[in-house]
């Protein structure tokens, strides 16, 4: 599974099959990541009249519409934020992934090595008094395979527990018993 490089787009339309109460329609904000699309209707409306599709925003000089206009630049950048700050972490990206850090819903999944990483912190604390060197330094040992791992099988810096399934613990598994292996032949 190499990291390909994301297609992602961010676009606003109007929702012209659903007009409010005023005439005007809903304007929405489609973000698309590799083919798979999320909606987000931005809480804003406009006459149908007045929306330039090819441009995707509102058309005219009045302050009402340059504050449209403003607030979709707004949104665009912060879009693109989320993406780019997902992308610098390592992180995985779909368009639900933006959609639910722009509503701040969730912040990111909860990542596997972090989660390792806590556990670890609070392993050594305890070492020599609950827990034995040994314990603790195969934890650590077992935590540096995993990035090595994760690095290698999946190209991210982490990746989230709820995608860990059956293929990664025997994927993982097989990638212990090959270190070993070459650790021997090394000693």
């Amino acid at each position: 599974m190499a990291m390909q490089r994301n297609y992602f787009t961010v676009l606003f339309f109007l929702k012209k099959s659903k007009l409010l109460k005023n005439g005007e329609a809903p304007i929405c904000m489609r973000i698309t990541i590799n083919g798979k699309r999320a909606e987000v209707q931005i809480k804003r409306s406009i006459d149908v009249t007045k929306w330039n599709t090819q441009k995707e925003c509102a058309i005219g000089r009045e302050k009402k519409y340059q504050e449209i206009n403003h607030y979709l630049d707004t949104i665009r950048t912060k879009i693109l934020q989320i993406h780019r700050e997902l992308e610098q972490d390592g992180k995985p990206i779909t368009a639900d992934i933006i959609k639910n850090i722009y509503y701040g819903e969730h912040s990111t999944p909860k990542m596997l090595l972090e989660v390792f990483q806590e556990h670890n912190s609070e392993y050594r604390e305890l070492m020599n008094k609950e827990y034995a060197e040994g314990t603790v330094l195969r934890y650590e040992r077992t935590a540096r395979y995993l990035k090595e791992f994760i690095s290698e099988q999946y190209k991210l810096a982490d990746i989230p527990l709820k995608s860990i399934n059956y293929e990664f613990i025997t994927k993982f598994e097989h990638f212990i018993k090959i270190q070993k292996t070459v650790r021997k032949m090394q000693q």
